[in-house]
């Protein structure tokens, strides 16, 4: 049975779908304003305009480099899979920065997933193996797909929902960096969510082989975040 068949015939595990997209998920990510705090800085992104096309870029190198792990890790969500994953976005990312941030969100994921959503008894078996073993490094993307594709959601929708929390993540932090006021930055939000399908449908469904960076500024201006004299932010 398809997953996405079985999702529509569980009503209980749609409740878990949606929770696993809620912001009050303790996951960490919050705490990471990719790269926006250290442009604000650096004066890259000064207001509004700015945070705009700084988001999407986000979104465009989010949808070029990560969307092929999600997908990947949705379609075959079993531990093996999942390694190869890890294994493969660890050698991929060349920024310390977002490399211990997606570490942080990974591992604070998969602590939350496995004793949340009891129905799925795997995630707690395959987080502990994992942690016994010390081999993985338990990153961000490849977590998301897997508990998606655990929960019933299919490889689109879970790309999608990626999407949305990391646009949702980086306006949070604009709000919080005072670069927009809360209304403005749902308004921004619905706005920018067009040009996120667009983003969405250009890369979708692709091989982790095909995993690439965009927008290599964003990485460069993220790598300096650690010396920036004050932050509010870890990433």
């Amino acid at each position: 049975m398809s997953t996405d068949k079985t999702a529509s015939l569980d009503p209980q595990l749609q409740w878990s779908q949606w929770q696993l997209l809620d912001s009050i998920l303790p996951t960490g990510g919050f705490a990471h304003s990719f790269g926006l705090e250290a442009a604000m800085q650096s004066r890259m992104v000064t207001g509004p305009e700015n945070l705009r096309a700084y988001v999407i870029h986000v979104l465009e190198n989010t949808g070029s480099l990560l969307l092929p792990f999600i997908y990947s890790a949705t379609i075959s969500p079993d531990m093996t899979n999942w390694h190869k994953l890890d294994k493969m976005l660890e050698a991929t990312l060349t920024n310390e920065v977002s490399r211990k941030a997606s570490i942080s969100q990974g591992l604070a994921l998969m602590r939350v997933a496995a004793a949340i959503f009891s129905e799925v008894p795997s995630l707690k078996i395959m987080r502990s193996t994992s942690l016994a073993t010390g081999n993985v490094a338990f990153h961000h993307a490849p977590i998301f797909g897997l508990v998606c594709g655990l929960l019933g959601f299919d490889g689109e929708t879970s790309q999608r929902a990626y999407m949305f929390i990391t646009m949702r993540d980086v306006i949070s932090a604009a709000t919080r960096l005072n670069l927009v006021g809360p209304l403005g930055a749902a308004v921004l939000q619905h706005e920018v969510a067009i040009v996120a399908e667009d983003i969405l449908k250009r890369w979708k469904n692709r091989e982790v082989e095909d995993a690439c960076q965009t927008s290599p500024l964003l990485d460069t201006v993220q790598g300096c975040h650690g010396y920036l004299f004050s932050r509010l932010f870890c990433s």
